[in-house]
């Protein structure tokens, strides 16, 4: 609108066979950056979802959007999570180890910022519906591209990977010993909960992980995430 310009295509149909899927054969013009591409192959399911939605029931359409309404806010505030949820799996994978758990022997070695995100990654993969019910809570698995809650810790983040492609490489070929026990996390975390009072500030567990971002490699769209600065020596005065 700031330019009055628009996007015109011209379409040659000598060779056309679908107008829905690459009907083009390429695109001339200046660049705009990445673009929204529905006639790519890759966005067959895209085109499928779109149409699902056009022919589902409008009160069933409006019910499922109305789940999507968030905040007003951007950060993640204690309003928006489950406390007692959180806490509990800070507690079991910062303070209690896997160590000392006999059934979680396959996580052995693996750092409490890991374990924290298996956790969560866990729960994803285990948990009931209704344990979705505060969704910003998973966002301290592995941060925000966007440095919300904090910086993603790439690292984390690749150890996170490693050890599920490694279990399901197992798992094929039938030891799922180490699925098994992502799943004994969650449960582990689930019993937890249940006589835990939480008592901590959700803002002092944010600002911990941003404070440790870089030991994890942690990135941002606007860069590696920096050692923060020791802080100045206080200077008392004579006068």
């Amino acid at each position: 609108e700031s330019d009055g310009t628009a996007r015109r295509y011209h379409w040659h149909s000598e060779n056309i066979t679908s107008f829905i899927e690459k009907p083009h054969t390429g695109i001339n013009g200046i660049s705009r950056g990445r673009i929204l591409n529905l006639t790519d192959s890759e966005a067959a399911e895209n085109r499928k979802g779109i149409l699902d939605i056009s022919h589902t029931d409008s009160i069933d359409v409006m019910k499922d959007f109305s789940r999507l309404i968030l905040p007003a806010h951007h950060d993640v505030q204690a309003s928006d999570v489950d406390l007692k949820r959180l806490g509990a799996l800070l507690y079991i994978t910062r303070e209690q180890q896997p160590q000392n758990f006999e059934d979680l022997l396959m996580l052995e070695g693996v750092g409490p910022r890991t374990m924290q995100s298996l956790a969560l990654v866990s729960e994803v993969i285990h948990g009931a519906p209704s344990r979705f019910s505060d969704p910003a809570r998973f966002s301290f698995a592995h941060g925000g591209k966007d440095g919300h809650p904090f910086p993603v810790p790439v690292n984390v983040y690749d150890e996170s990977i490693s050890i599920l492609r490694k279990g399901i490489e197992k798992s094929k070929l039938g030891n799922s010993d180490k699925l098994n026990t992502l799943n004994k996390l969650h449960q582990i975390v689930t019993k937890a909960e249940k006589d835990f009072t939480p008592d901590f500030d959700i803002q002092e567990v944010i600002e911990e992980e941003r404070q440790n971002s870089w030991r994890f490699g942690g990135k941002t769209v606007m860069g590696d995430a920096q050692k923060p600065s020791p802080p100045k020596p206080i200077q008392l005065s004579l006068f």
